[in-house]
């Protein structure tokens, strides 16, 4: 704890003496300006917002986290071990393959024309070419896009026509569970809706995933349509590495926002580096024979930062996994804890939540006694499951990193060290180095001592995004206007008489469903794209699993009947538009919905009524026709 206080202070009063220190333990081409480690403005009154970090230095990611470690003597260390859906599936690479299927993919991808700067989506489940994609973008300076398989054809049109990527990199088909889902058809689809809206793809290469589909029965478009085994595995395994420049795109990773359309988040590649690679090794207290998984798809930040980037940057042995944490049966995660000897497990507060009601047994009935580190990712951890998670899984003996963060912020801002302090269960505890968490309140003044208000950060770090793709108003708008000179979190935050912080939620509308961030907005404008929907208003609602679910007000077209079919189209309408982790809970009927006068709708009473807490409604009278509340209650069991 001393030692951590001594390195925090210094991290603030010197940042950049801090994280120079760090970031001479990489490999740079070319050493970045000593004046320039870090420059920025986060203050919107003084001009506009920029963020720099190690500005003038050279370096590529994809060298430090593969090559840096074969050079180092580690080139026959397992990199990566995979677990198929399927129990007895598997696979495993060492970083010298790990380099050589890299090196081929990049040969590949540059022979067709992808260079420094240019986009390519990927479209991937959980197959080891997933990591080596994206490892294979960032080796020639390209900038991947994952787009998590589980987003529809529209969600996967919108991000493609978006960043206009040179090709799309997919697999036919994937077993999530029992139930095969054709990967290949959803980007088919998505492929003709981007050309309706003025963009084509050139290139689909497809990786045939033999076991769940084969290619005969892939529908195929010839001269667009490429099988990744035909081509990739002709190319030579060396590949020379592209140089960047520290301030250089990484990727692009759309993410939900308040109002309709998803944002390109944009992280670049040297502070990302620096900071992902540092907040593992301290976070997990990582050694080198831990062996380490994370449960996170690469769609979302965490499968990037601590799934691909964080880990191989510090050389570690991470494992993959396909499948789904209940399947064949609950017990699965231990399963594997148990097969790989894993040290280190990082999962979501959903999944301890859902395997927690399917009972003890599926996790008493394994060892799992090679576990020393636990993590937590996504929402805040409810204390019940903190301490089923701590007292059950970990037989109470490891840590639990219970890590703050966001896509945004490119790694953890807060999480406990393991060991360092005592910890809270359901608390991210204290900042992560470089990281200055403010309060503050509806005014934007800071709050001291013993306080709740919203969460802001003062001052830049690492790995914060640079902007938002094409749109760096948005940018401003969204972060740092609602309070000049802070990063604003969009969470709201309290701390206790000891300094410990308390995350309590998003404050904007956004939803947090099994720790993806869902906009209300777009869950709306789906749902009114439906030919008998009118109006939608869609609200977070308490839900013991997911942790917040989905609960929609819809108001019908005029004399179209409630009905069970109707709501299970409404429904379904989500699914297609979004994917299914964002199809809604609960649709509520609603004649009318709650309006000021002025025609706002008012949110804050419909989750009162979501979450019956019907003697909380307040004030009423300022709405344009109150009756309509007293309508809404009545219909809440239709």
């Amino acid at each position: 704890s001393s030692i951590y206080k001594e390195m925090y202070e210094r991290s603030i009063k010197d940042p950049a003496g801090f994280w120079s220190e760090i970031a001479d333990a990489f490999y740079w081409k070319e050493k970045w300006n000593p004046s320039e480690v870090c420059s920025e403005n986060l203050d919107v009154s003084k001009g506009p917002v920029h963020i720099s970090w190690f500005k003038g230095g050279k370096t590529n990611i994809c060298y430090n986290a593969v090559d840096r470690n074969i050079e180092a003597g580690n080139g026959d260390k397992i990199a990566m071990y995979w677990e198929g859906n399927e129990p007895g599936q598997d696979g495993k690479l060492t970083y010298s393959e790990l380099r050589e299927k890299v090196c081929q993919l990049a040969n590949y991808l540059k022979s067709v024309g992808v260079g420094k700067g240019d986009a390519v989506v990927i479209y991937l489940p959980m197959l080891l070419e997933l990591p080596i994609a994206m490892l294979a973008c960032a080796r020639i300076g390209a900038v991947h896009s994952v787009v998590f398989a589980g987003f529809s054809a529209d969600s996967l049109a919108q991000r493609i026509v978006d960043c206009k990527p040179k090709l799309v990199l997919t697999c036919n088909a994937v077993k999530r569970g029992p139930k095969p889902i054709l990967l290949k058809d959803i980007v088919d689809a998505a492929l003709v809706e981007s050309e309706k809206n003025g963009f084509s793809v050139g290139i689909c290469l497809t990786y045939e995933n033999q076991s769940v589909m084969k290619r005969q029965d892939t529908k195929w478009q010839a001269g667009r349509d490429v099988w990744w085994q035909d081509v990739v595995t002709n190319f030579p395994t060396k590949c020379d590495v592209e140089w960047v420049d520290a301030e250089d795109p990484l990727f692009l990773l759309y993410t939900s926002g308040s109002t309709g359309k998803p944002k390109g988040v944009m992280h670049t590649s040297g502070g990302y580096m620096v900071y992902t690679a540092t907040t593992f090794k301290y976070a997990f207290d990582y050694k080198p024979t831990d062996i380490y998984w994370c449960t996170a798809d690469c769609g979302w930040i965490t499968g990037h930062s601590y799934v691909t980037y964080g880990p191989l940057l510090n050389g570690a042995a991470v494992l993959v996994f396909e499948g789904t944490p209940n399947y064949p049966d609950a017990g699965r995660c231990w399963d594997i804890v148990d097969k790989y000897k894993v040290s280190i497990f990082y999962t979501a507060p959903t999944l301890v939540r859902s395997l927690m009601r399917d009972g003890n047994e599926y996790v008493t009935r394994y060892s799992r006694k090679s576990l020393r580190v636990l993590g937590s990712v996504g929402e805040p951890i409810n204390p019940s499951a903190w301490r089923w998670f701590y007292n059950v899984v970990g037989d109470s003996k490891c840590p639990i990193s219970d890590t703050w963060w966001q896509t945004e912020t490119g790694g953890f801002m807060m999480t406990p060290l393991p060991g360092a302090w005592p910890q809270k269960p359901g608390s991210a505890t204290f900042p992560f180095f470089g990281v200055q968490p403010v309060i503050v309140d509806e005014k934007g003044q800071e709050i001291e001592g013993e306080c709740s208000g919203y969460l802001c950060i003062k001052k830049s770090w690492p790995g914060a995004f640079r902007t938002l793709y094409g749109d760096h108003d948005r940018y401003e708008t969204t972060y740092f206007k609602p309070f000049a000179g802070y990063y604003f979190t969009g969470d709201g935050c309290s701390r206790d008489k000891d300094g410990y912080h308390w995350l309590t939620g998003r404050v904007d509308d956004v939803i947090n469903v099994s720790g993806h961030r869902i906009g209300t907005a777009e869950v709306e404008s789906a749902l009114v794209s439906h030919p008998q929907c009118a109006e939608a208003a869609v609200v977070g609602v308490e839900h013991e699993v997911k942790g917040q679910g989905i609960y929609a007000f819809v108001t019908l077209v005029d004399g179209v009947p409630y009905s069970e079919e109707l709501r299970k189209s409404l429904i379904s309408k989500v699914r297609t538009q979004i994917g299914a982790f964002a199809a809604p809970d609960r649709i509520h009927w609603a004649p009318g919905l709650p309006k000021t006068r002025s025609g706002k709708i008012m949110r804050r009473i419909l989750r009162k009524i979501a979450a019956k807490q019907l003697d909380e409604l307040g004030d009423i009278s300022t709405l344009a026709d109150p009756g309509v509340v007293d309508q809404l209650i009545a219909l809440k069991d239709c």
